[in-house]
């Protein structure tokens, strides 16, 4: 049976939703319209979906081989998929700040998707920002001054083992595992081009990005500071509330995403799977 897909935009500059889907039983065609859609818009919500582990596993896979995050524990019986549970009450939150996943990986993760099973009466948004639109709305002399940059990534802010067991020491939102990993320093440009579209986007996240390449911390801070800012303003973005049994998967070459913590009073399950992306260039 031909499925009827209809694609309505988020935003005025990012986002869609697609309905007249199933994403446990999807034709090659309907897989191909999904893949120009996700060109298009870099964030697809598809509400109104049933799936197990494997059916969400099975269609991320579709994209390409999936990663086994080196510092946050998979779940025992699928490594590759992150349990994010965040019971009533519990303070500790994963993925509070502005980021692109990561960044700090020699190849950066191609895009993530969510399932969600449990999600809050209200609250528990996430915001997501075109990085596309945020590398256009530069001036021409930041771009030429940009387009010469690289910027080094790492880990070592957001994932310490110390910083972590102090923040979850208690907690069963999120588990981490010691990793010498946590401490390496990746390089990649500050505006990267993406390997599908052909386009520019701005690739520096306040959450892994430290500094720029042969330059200090502290000599970096004022020109990523601006961008860190410039590049999450409102009209760049959208914002996905969620739904029980609904996915949400977004383009981590060209889009930041910010986890709203304000519903500490509610339960949330939700289950991630990211896709191994390529070097930046």
């Amino acid at each position: 049976m031909t499925q009827e897909i209809s694609i309505r935009k988020l935003s005025g500059t990012l986002g869609a939703e697609i309905t007249g889907v199933a994403l446990n039983n999807l034709s090659n065609e309907a897989f191909d319209t999904i893949c120009n859609a996700f060109a298009d818009h870099a964030v697809l919500v598809f509400k109104n979906q049933t799936l197990t582990h494997e059916d969400q596993i099975a269609f991320a896979r579709r994209f390409g081989d999936l990663e086994v995050h080196p510092i946050v524990n998979g779940m025992d019986e699928h490594p590759e998929m992150i349990r994010m549970l965040k019971p009533a009450g519990e303070s500790a939150s994963f993925g509070v700040g502005w980021h692109t996943d990561n960044s700090f990986f020699e190849k950066p993760s191609l895009g993530s998707i969510v399932y969600s099973h449990i999600v809050p009466p209200e609250g528990g948004d996430t915001l997501f920002a075109n990085q596309y639109v945020a590398y256009e709305r530069l001036s021409a002399g930041m771009k030429r001054l940009l387009d010469g940059l690289n910027a080094v990534h790492s880990a070592k802010y957001a994932y310490t083992s110390q910083s972590a067991e102090e923040k979850y020491a208690g907690k069963t939102a999120i588990t981490y595992r010691r990793s010498e990993s946590v401490y390496d320093e990746v390089t990649h440009p500050v505006v990267r081009t993406h390997p599908v579209t052909g386009k520019k986007a701005l690739y520096v996240n306040p959450m892994f990005t430290i500094r720029f390449e042969d330059m200090s911390e502290e000599e970096s801070k004022p020109l990523l500071n601006y961008l860190f800012e410039h590049c999450v303003r409102p009209e760049f973005g959208c914002r996905v509330n969620w739904d029980p049994n609904m996915v949400t998967m977004w383009d981590n070459r060209c889009v930041q995403h910010y986890a709203v913590d304000d519903y500490q009073a509610h339960e949330r399950l939700l289950y991630r799977v990211t896709v191994n992306g390529d070097k930046p260039v």
